[in-house]
């Protein structure tokens, strides 16, 4: 466990036996098999009537201790590479150190404002691709990593740490027997998310080229699995058809890079200042395989709940309650140091901010 490994690792010698073992494998191109094993525990979620769909179950996979602290170390490591070299596209918002919700939120609102001050209306068009994760090709991931001009023994560490992964599962009980995992990324390893911001960047530039070429003016947020085009014009007719297309686009790029666009998960939404009634216009994606796109009264987008004009009062409305109802949760805790009041005194409430031109935002953790 964690708190083992601290204890361990207050001794300098055995610090720098773990670190020898972190550079060999970078040096060796090699990531040992007993690393590479993982265990599935299946826990039933409570307070259900029957279990018979997977949804039901919550999957929490378990890795080598050991083996997730070094990868924790080549993540920073390779983060701050890919940071320095500009190997992150400056629309990718999701996955990586220092980029949250809270910035991809703060840049779409940035962008529907300064189209405000030009007279434009902005158009939303929210995507998700579908099984992201088990999806990505090793193969590719790998080529891309030594494309970017990372050094050989980078390209060869991750070619060996991508294959040959072994998993088992717990049920109740009973253990399964261990069999092999050689399809895509681990979402729970501590290197899927970098890993995944690599796998996107070429495919944002291609795509951001060919739109370019076309002259359709769309802006892009991915935020890891989730993408959202950004399209601003003073007629909603001219923004649906620069949404339609780019959702084509989209849809056949993917497919070449072994990824697939969840049509039932697209959301289309219009930001819009106007007073009195406003007729939303929908988008019809049939000719590409989707439905016909209605806008909502209010969106919610990464956690944040728009509404056309930017008020954010159900936002706002949504989180307060949230926390009023954890708080009153809290007194089953009791009134001890460690009770409620620990638990209060660990918790934080950000400000809210009501100025123009910034969101108004509420967020709580307890801890």
């Amino acid at each position: 466990m964690w708190s083992h490994l601290k204890s361990i690792f207050k001794d300098d010698e055995c610090l720098n036996v773990i670190i020898h073992i972190a550079n060999a494998c970078i040096e060796l191109g090699y990531w040992p098999s007993h690393f590479k094993k993982s265990t599935m525990v299946i826990i039933p979620k409570p307070n259900k009537k029957l279990y018979n769909s997977s949804k039901l179950f919550r999957p929490i996979v378990l890795f080598n201790t050991v083996g997730k602290l070094i990868e924790k170390v080549i993540r920073e490591r390779l983060q701050f590479n890919m940071a320095s070299n500009n190997f992150i596209h400056p629309s990718q918002l999701g996955g990586l150190k220092f980029k949250s919700t809270i910035d991809a939120g703060i840049v779409l609102t940035y962008i529907i404002r300064s189209g405000w001050i030009k007279n434009m209306s902005t158009s939303t068009f929210a995507f998700d691709i579908t099984q992201f994760f088990p999806s990505l090709n090793y193969w590719l991931l790998t080529f891309i990593i030594k494309k970017v001009g990372f050094n050989n023994h980078i390209v060869s560490f991750f070619a060996n740490y991508l294959v040959d992964r072994k998993m088992n599962y717990y049920w109740n009980n009973f253990m399964f027997p261990i069999f092999n995992v050689n399809i895509g990324i681990g979402q729970s390893s501590t290197l899927s998310l970098i890993l995944s911001a690599l796998y996107l960047l070429p495919f944002i530039c291609i795509l951001e080229n060919h739109l370019k070429n076309l002259k359709i003016l769309i802006s892009i947020i991915s935020f890891v699995d989730n993408g959202l085009f950004i399209s601003q014009s003073n007629f909603f007719d001219i923004s649906n058809s620069w949404l339609f297309c780019s959702y084509n686009i989209l849809t056949n790029l993917l497919e070449k890079f072994g990824l697939v666009v969840k049509h039932s998960k697209t959301e289309i939404f219009h930001f819009n200042r106007s007073h009195g009634s406003f007729n939303s216009p929908p988008l019809n994606l049939f000719p590409l395989g989707g439905n016909i796109l209605w806008p909502k009264e209010s969106w919610k987008y990464l956690g944040f709940i728009f509404n056309r004009k930017l008020m954010f009062y159900q936002h706002v409305d949504f989180y307060v309650n949230k926390l009023i109802s954890t708080i009153k949760c809290m007194k089953i805790l009791g009134n001890s140091n460690c009770g409620i009041k620990c638990l209060l005194y660990r918790s934080s409430l950000c400000s809210l901010d009501f100025s123009y031109g910034s969101i108004t935002m509420l967020q709580w953790h307890i801890t």
